[in-house]
């Protein structure tokens, strides 16, 4: 059976999903069929009903919970590896009144933690995630929100940062961030979905068990070339929870559901989240 797939070229997804897609792995006699695009068009696509299976960010699947559900694999979450926001000229958080400032995309989880955090007013800048350093460094932008390898390269760069977003949500729940997350479409049947999420962990396990080792895979998708960086990439999204969420990943993503229900950002609670509930 062929599968549509897709994922991020950031380290930490081609880590995960090369093992899946290049059959190094058993996939149950499941073939992937994939394409990487960056989290927004992701996201985007989801909403279109596009893939069977994909990466999201957790903002975006709390509006898609009705046509997909989560994997318990494949997902970036975790203390200490959430968004920061950084600038070059302003100095403070509360600066940001009535500024300009670029976010990676307006379904990343990356603008909600910032809307959660930032109550006063701003002007926000849709911009791809790889644009947004350059942005602030010319003063396009007197801040951006930044996510994946920038925020191992953003002090070379002559910018500091103002808030760690995740941070600020381990503060405000006293759980990891929910980053990004694996889902799947619910036309899909329970058979085939309880077979790719059994592949996708496989897929997992096997790059754990190669840890250390950026394969060409990695190397030619990845938008920062530095090695070193790649794997700082891959050692802070790949964890514990991309494994497996466990109870405590589980309940992170619900506590945040429950503050998109208080914020009105979406109705209530969906009836179902997780693909493991189908069982």
């Amino acid at each position: 059976m062929n599968l549509t797939l897709g994922f991020s070229p950031c380290p930490n997804d081609t880590y995960i999903f090369d093992a899946l897609v290049h059959q190094k792995v058993d996939t149950e006699g499941l073939e992937f069929d994939y394409f990487m695009a960056d989290v927004e068009e992701l996201n985007r696509k989801a909403f279109n009903e596009g893939p069977d299976v994909t990466k999201v960010s957790f903002h975006a699947f709390l509006h898609l919970a009705g046509n997909y559900l989560l994997l318990d694999s494949g997902a970036a979450l975790g203390f200490g590896a959430g968004p920061l926001v950084v600038s070059r000229e302003l100095q403070d958080f509360k600066e940001l009144r009535g500024k300009k400032v670029a976010i990676p995309g307006r379904y990343t989880t990356a603008n909600l933690l910032f809307s959660l955090a930032m109550k006063e007013p701003v002007l926000k800048k849709e911009m791809l995630f790889s644009d947004i350093e350059n942005a602030v460094i010319t003063g396009e932008m007197n801040a951006g929100v930044i996510i994946h390898e920038g925020r191992f390269t953003y002090t070379s760069k002559g910018l500091h940062k103002l808030i760690d977003l995740g941070e600020f949500w381990e503060q405000l729940t006293g759980s990891p961030v929910p980053l990004g997350g694996i889902v799947v479409h619910k036309r899909i049947g329970n058979e085939v979905i309880e077979k790719i999420q059994r592949s996708l962990r496989r897929s997992v396990e096997y790059a754990n068990q190669h840890k250390g080792e950026l394969n060409e895979f990695i190397r030619c998708n990845a938008q920062e070339m530095d090695e070193s960086v790649m794997q700082k990439h891959i050692d802070l999204y790949v964890n514990e929870f991309s494994v497996d969420l466990g109870s405590v990943g589980k309940n992170a993503v619900n506590i945040m559901f429950e503050y998109a229900i208080n914020a009105n950002l979406i109705d209530k609670m969906p009836e179902f989240i997780y693909a493991s509930q189908l069982k």
